[in-house]
Order: structure tokens, then sequence, then C-alpha cells
């Protein structure tokens, strides 16, 4: 026969009736017969109290017929009755009895039992090195030991090896508990204490599987607190002295219930209770000096929630005295963060699973009251740290929605830091216009034009110097096409028409006349002749005494040694040292570095067939020419940097010498959609004409810069220098 019997609901206030029913329990057990009773109790943390104060009891329970059935205690009373021991001083060790072989009784073997707490462990994936009574150290299944996967969870076995405790020690988790081999019976559960949950292994499984599942709720109830159970008194007048010299009064002060705790050693702290629906759920300390502490066991909320239940727009700061601030500012729909600002943000864009974001769990507990809020104003510190603040509750909370404030500076001059110090400094009334004054959070790649207004004024105003493009050196030119930095130019031409002659000459005179420097990669040249062909057109002498000199006399090696240290001075080769072709990213990384180094404004890349082409099964060739297209041309916008891309014609079926336009370029036409402007080089051929060079100019997208037209060169074949005809 098995006695239930209900002791008590509330062992903090009904000691005296857990004693009468246990010993009205022992009372009808006397009369049936030790040998066949068991009695189920409801709570064991008082039973050694019960044995101690009954002489009667205790003389039962040495009879080794009778055993005692003990049923692991509810959670919400264990936390009582251990706030109550610490009030009383009572012992808190429980007292284990086995149960014995008794007539009908179900019959538990020791061996069998500590089989049954192995199963029980197991199941929970508490896995231990051995089962026998002693303390153990392994992997928390509940938070799985963090980053670092440490074995947090401590586990003690009682010494008649039927009944585990354990206790995770990473503050993050700290869940706590006892396993025995009853537990089906017993329906015992599992406690954690720092959080406000336990995630079960099989539920963790799920949210991992599932990123839907957005939250695991609570299914524990809080600790419930009271000021009287906090030992909370009023504010001393020291301390409302302390506030009224931080411009905040005493009606803020009890509007939002901050009062103080006397600690042991009689230091006094401030205490800032964190209410939700009016119920204390946490109380954060701040002591001398300024150190911070919260309730253990208390819920992660925003300070000031009830504030924020019903409005559209909310102020959210670092602390709890700058939201005293707003408030004194007249802004009540502000809350405070509990747990300050991390000193820097994430770098990773993509937020972590909910479950996994702890320390910004208050925005998730808290997240109902931001769902009908179109107006967020972050007011966090003007440090690194506060920076970092707001950056990651704009991430959470979503930066379309987010405001930012600037703090100002005082009248001497000083960065104001944060609401109080422009309280303080300032008054209400500046603290309130700067709220007001919040600037649109940024967002990444959104912009007002307001962003911009001094690179309009510099354009405008004719500062940057380049605003309408660079002289090409050659008037007749000048007119259809000029240089502007960060541009590209798409170059094309029949074979052995002189573009890479008229870029080498181009660049030549952008040096003499600006100073630019310039990174080739033009693989179609070997380096030696390609710096024959520079120094020709720098030097206006032939490099060699050969045919094409005409009687010319040569460069001599004074002019050989200067002209050498001009080109190592100005030009940057790009080379790929092996047999492979380079890809257009590779050589767009060197250029970056030539910038970065060197300070390079141009960019040839010489020609486009000659680059590495590997590009994707499932990618035409039209799509891949404006993917490599709009990777130089960002590279060029974003390093002010005008590159020259040169693009061979397709093969013409029908030639008559005759000019090639823009769409006879191999490979797509977005050579001539994407480009800024598009030249064809093209050499007339008639002897009787002489050697005349066409730049045709077929685009211009800035018409600040040119127009549509076509300009004639004179090619000088001594030299390899371009001149207007005009002045021939």
């Amino acid at each position: 026969m098995v006695l239930a019997g209900q002791l008590a609901a509330q062992p903090v206030y009904q000691f005296r009736a857990q004693r009468i029913a246990l010993s009205k329990s022992f009372m009808l057990a006397s009369h049936i017969g030790f040998f066949r009773c068991a009695a189920v109790l409801a709570d064991t943390s008082w039973l050694s109290d019960s044995l101690a104060s009954s002489t009667s009891i205790r003389k039962c329970l040495q009879d080794r017929s009778w055993s005692v059935f003990l049923k692991p205690p509810a959670i919400a009373r264990a936390q009582v009755w251990k706030h109550r021991e610490r009030r009383h001083g009572l012992n808190s060790s429980f007292s284990n009895h086995a149960l014995e072989p008794s007539n009908g009784l179900p019959s538990y073997s020791p061996s069998s039992l500590a089989c049954g707490l192995k199963e029980v462990l197991e199941n929970s994936r508490i896995k231990l090195s051995n089962y026998v009574p002693g303390q153990y150290r392994t992997l928390c299944p509940w938070c799985e030991g963090g980053s670092t996967r440490e074995k947090s969870l401590a586990v003690r076995i009682s010494d008649d090896g039927l009944k585990a405790v354990y206790l995770c020690h990473r503050g993050k988790c700290g869940a706590v508990g006892f396993k025995w081999p009853f537990e089906s019976e017993s329906k015992a559960e599992n406690v954690s204490v720092n959080n406000s949950h336990v995630i079960s292994a099989s539920r963790k499984s799920d949210i991992r599987e599932n990123g839907a599942v957005r939250h695991q709720h609570t299914t524990t109830p809080p600790p419930s607190f009271t000021a009287d159970h906090l030992g909370l008194t009023p504010l001393s007048q020291e301390l409302v002295s302390y506030f009224q010299n931080r411009c905040i009064t005493l009606v803020t002060l009890k509007r939002n219930g901050v009062m103080q705790l006397v600690r042991s050693n009689n230091q006094v702290a401030i205490a800032f209770p964190l209410k939700q629906d009016g119920k204390i759920v946490n109380c954060k300390y701040r002591g001398t000096p300024k150190h911070f502490w919260q309730e253990k066991g208390g819920e992660k909320v925003l300070y000031g929630l009830d504030d924020i239940k019903t409005v559209k727009e909310i102020i959210i700061v670092e602390g709890e005295i700058d939201k005293l601030s707003m408030e004194e500012a007249g802004f009540l729909n502000c809350v405070s963060v509990p747990d300050g600002a991390p000193p820097k943000a994430s770098p990773d864009d993509n937020l972590p699973p909910i479950q996994e974001d702890k320390k910004y769990g208050y925005l998730w507990a808290c997240k109902d009251y931001f769902e009908k809020v179109t107006r967020i104003v972050l007011a966090t510190d003007a440090d690194d740290p506060g920076s970092a603040l707001a950056e990651e509750l704009a991430r959470r909370l979503g930066r379309e929605r987010c405001w930012r404030v600037k703090w100002p500076k005082s009248e001497d001059g000083k960065q104001l830091k944060d609401a109080n110090e422009v309280l303080v400094r300032l008054g209400k009334e500046a603290l309130k216009a700067v709220v007001e004054k919040s600037e649109l959070y940024p967002i990444r790649g959104l912009f007002p034009f307001s962003n911009f207004y001094k690179e309009i004024d510099d354009y405008y105003h004719l500062r940057l110097g380049n605003e309408c493009g660079v002289s090409t050196g050659w008037v007749g030119l000048d007119e259809f096409y000029k240089v502007v930095p960060g541009e590209l130019t798409i170059i094309t031409g029949v074979p052995n028409s002189g573009k890479s002659e008229w870029i080498d000459a181009l660049m030549c005179n952008l040096n003499s006349s600006k100073s630019w420097t310039f990174a080739l990669c033009s693989m179609e040249n070997k380096v030696r002749e390609h710096a024959r062909k520079l120094l020709e057109k720098h030097l206006k002498k032939p490099f060699f005494d050969a045919l094409y000199s005409n009687s010319v006399p040569r460069m001599t090696r004074e002019d050989l040694e200067c002209g050498k240290k001009w080109l190592n001075d100005n030009f940057f080769l790009i080379r790929c040292e092996d047999d492979e072709l380079p890809s257009v990213d590779w050589v767009l990384n060197l250029a970056k570095a030539a910038v970065l180094r060197h300070g390079i404004r141009g960019l040839v890349i010489d020609p486009y067939n000659e680059l590495d082409h590997q590009r994707p099964n499932n990618q035409t060739e039209t799509e891949y020419v404006s993917q490599i297209l709009t990777k130089v041309k960002r590279f060029a916008q974003h390093h002010d940097c005008h590159v020259w891309f040169v693009a061979h014609p397709k093969q013409l079926q029908i030639w008559r010498g005759q000019a090639p336009n823009l769409y006879d370029i191999s490979g797509s036409a977005h050579f001539i959609n994407k480009c800024d402007n598009g030249l064809v080089i093209h050499r007339n051929r008639d002897a009787d004409a002489g050697p005349l060079d066409e730049v045709l100019v077929r685009k211009v997208r800035n018409k600040a810069a040119g127009t549509i037209g076509d300009a004639i060169l004179h090619y000088d074949r001594v030299t390899g220098a371009y001149f207007d005809v005009e002045q021939i």
C-alpha cells in the first residue's frame, strides 16, 4: 500500500503543517503495518528537520521494513525553500531510502537502480566516464560548452549511487537539476537558474534543422521579486542629492521606482527595478565604485519596458541614468539596455540564431513591443562601444526604421558623451533639440544627396581640376574626347592600325602635362619593345640606327639613362610570370595595389582576348562580358583611375579598308553598351595621302568631356609620336 498525501503547498509558510501531515502518515502506517506501507512525500527538503524533532518518526525509520519513496521537489518549491534555508539556517540535506522488498510492493535491487540512473542520464544526453558515486565533469547537453566546448557541467552521484545532481558552471547557461531512476514516475523537471528556459535535446535539434523556429518560450516560471523580498529601501538623502547633481528630480526617481540596497558590508548601491506589466522581474544595481550587477535568475528585459507598451516611437539609451535624463527632457518613451555596450560590433552581417543570441536576448524577449514601432531613435554613447551597440541594435531592429543621435560639443569644445552629460552641461531644452534632430541611421548602399554636397560644390566650382576632362595633348582631338578620371574607354581597330601606339602616345602626353602615372598590362608587347616605343615618344628620337629612323640620330647613352629613370618613375608593369594567362580579377587586384602604392591615374589592359576567360558553363558570353566590364568600371570609379581597354573586332568577311565600328567588337555588344567612351583607331593606308591616323569617337557618355566626331592625327614613323595635322 502506498500512502500519498498532499503535505504542504508552501513549505515556507506551512512548515508546521508538513510535520503534522508526516506524523499522521506514520500513525496510519503503524495501524496498517509498516512492512506493508510506503510513503510518497511531495517535498523532502525539510525531512531532516522533521526527523530531528520527532523521536517516534526516527525510530520508525530505523525499522528496515519501512521504506520512504522520495519524490523530487517541484522547481518553484525548491527555489523558495532555498531562500527559506538562508533565512532560517536549516539543513537542506536529503535522506534517501530505497524501496526494499515488501509484501506485494515492487522490488528494486541496488544494481538495477544503478543501471536505471545510467539510462536516465544518457537519455538526457549526460554522458559520464563512470556511473559510480563521485563527482564528474562533462559536456553540458543544453549549452554544449559554448564556443570553446568546455566541460562545464558538474555532476555528483550520491553515495548510494541512486541520485545524480548536476549544475552547469557557464554563466550564460546555469542549468541545474537532478536525475534518479524514478524520474519517469515522478516527472522531475530540470531547472535553469540564469536562463528563462532550458531547451531539450530534441527541441534543440529541431531548432537547428528548422530556421523558422524563432524563439523557445520559457517553461519554468521566473522567480517572483518584490521590493521587500530584494531588501530594497527608499533612497537616502545622500543618493537623492547625487541624482539632483545630475539634474534628475525626485519625481522622476519615484516614478521609475529607483531605490537603494544596503549590502552586508554597509555599502549602499542604487537599485533600478526592471518591471514588466507592473511587476518586478529583475533588478540592476549600481555600486561604488562604478560596478553593476543584477539579480540571479532575473529576466533580461529593457529598463522602462512598461513605458513603451503603446507607443509608435521609441528611444533606446545605454544606461539607466540616461533613461531618467530623457524623462527630464520630456521623453517618457525611452528604455535602456540592461547589459551595457559591447567593445566592438560583430564583423558578421548575418545574425546568429535567436537561441544563441544571448547577449541581446532582451530584444527577443521584448520583440512584441517593437512590432508596431515605426521609428527607433538610438541614443547610445558617443564612443566606440556606443557605436558598436547602435550597430548591433540596428541590425536586429531594422536599419530602415532607426535614427541616430549625434551628441553635440559643450561650450568649451568638449565632446559630450551621453544624454545625462547634455542634460547637465546644456540643459533640458538642448537635450530635447538634440533628440529631435536625430539623423537617419546609415544603410550601406543607400545615401541621401546631402552626403555628397561637398563633392557637388567642388564639381561646380571646378575645384577638382578635371571636371571637364584632361586634355589629350592634341587640339584636334580635344574637341571630341578628353580623359576623365574614373571612366572606362573601349578602344578597337583592325590589326596593325596603331591602337597600342596611339595609347602609348596619349600616356606620354598626360604624363608630360599632368604628371600622371600608369599601370600597363600589355600582353602583346615584350617589355624591351614596349620600353623602346615609350622612350622614342618621350625623347622624340629613334631607339636604333635602322631603316625606320630615316637618318635621324638615335638617342645617346645619356638619353637612354635618363629615359630609363623616367620609365621607372612613371610606368608600372602588370605581367603574369608563368605560362598561364591572367584573369581580369588578377589584373584588377594588382592595379589596386598600384593605386595604393604608386598613386597611378591610368590603367591600360591590352588586349581583351589575351586574358584568361574561363566562364561557367551556365553563363553566356554576353553575360560574361557584362560581368567583366562591370568589374572594370567599378575599379575605375572607386579608385578615380581612367581605364583604357583594347578589344579587337571580329573577323570581317569582306574588308575593303574601311574603319570598323564598336558593334564589330568580338564577343558582345556590351563593349559599347557599358563603356563611358568608345574610340576606333584607324590608319589610312593610302600612300598618296601619307601616314594619317583617324581617331573616330563613337561614344561619349559625359557631354562635358566631348562628343561624337572624327579627329585626324599625323603619325611620325621615326619617333612613333602623333601630331595635329595643323602642326605639320
